[in-house]
């Protein structure tokens, strides 16, 4: 009977068992800099936005958020306290949510920007905050973002899918024309870009990745828009959250 408990109820202080949770934790934890963001503009956030007007439902189609947290969540009294409950659970929910959760801000535009100036200016002066298990010299330094934001090889050399130019799109905001011209987009070819989505900053933006996508072929790849995006001062962790979502 005791050895039949034990296998039901096992040790938490059993080494193995240990190393096990340790390392699942690890793989679902958000990347630091993106809780400190999140924890930076709570207030903010809290104040500003409605959770449950497309935000929840993206969340959850994404897989970020169980059916469970979602109703927890809309259980709340206020929008307010709504909010919060959601800025509670999305540092538990995994890398991927930081991304998801920038992408289901269309209808609040000036948040997304600010969450994504917040992590600009971490970048810019090495503030930010290296990964769990990096060298503690690596803190502050400038190659911090790139260890805790780096895309593997493989990813790096991947000519992006539509779909996930899509995403890139719908969170570059008023960037998106910098991010273009580095890439070697023309002035005529952006004005095209513009005219034709003059209703939709997103699609503008789309438009003149697809023409990119198209002009470079095979050099078009994931590492070379990483380059123009910091070079644009959007933290390379956002092309991670969509190439790798």
């Amino acid at each position: 009977m005791r050895a039949s408990r034990s296998r039901l109820h096992p040790d938490s202080t059993n080494p193995e068992v240990s190393s096990v949770a340790k390392k699942r934790t690890k793989r679902m934890a958000m990347d630091p800099v993106h809780k400190e963001v999140l924890r930076t503009l709570r207030v903010d956030l809290s104040e500003q936005l409605l959770v449950s007007d497309g935000v929840l439902p993206l969340l959850y189609q994404e897989g970020i958020l169980t059916a469970a947290q979602v109703e927890d969540i809309l259980a709340e009294s206020t929008d307010r306290k709504r909010c919060l409950k959601l800025l509670d659970v999305l540092p538990r929910r995994g890398p991927k949510a930081f991304g998801v959760f920038l992408r289901a801000l269309d209808d609040f535009a000036w948040l997304r920007e600010r969450l994504l100036q917040e992590l600009r200016d971490r970048t810019c002066t090495g503030t930010a905050t290296a990964p769990l298990g990096a060298p503690t010299s690596l803190r502050g330094s400038s190659s911090t973002t790139e260890v805790a934001c780096g895309l593997p090889d493989h990813v790096a050399q991947q000519v992006p899918s539509e779909r996930q130019l899509s995403r890139l799109a719908s969170v570059l905001g008023d960037e998106w024309e910098s991010v273009a011209m580095d890439l070697g987009v023309s002035s005529a070819a952006l004005f095209r870009c513009r005219a034709d989505n003059t209703l939709c900053c997103r699609d503008a933006a789309l438009a003149a990745l697809l023409l990119w996508r198209r002009s470079q072929g095979k050099n078009a790849t994931a590492r070379r828009l990483q380059e123009s995006l910091r070079a644009a001062g959007i933290h390379s962790a956002v092309l991670q959250d969509v190439m790798m979502a």
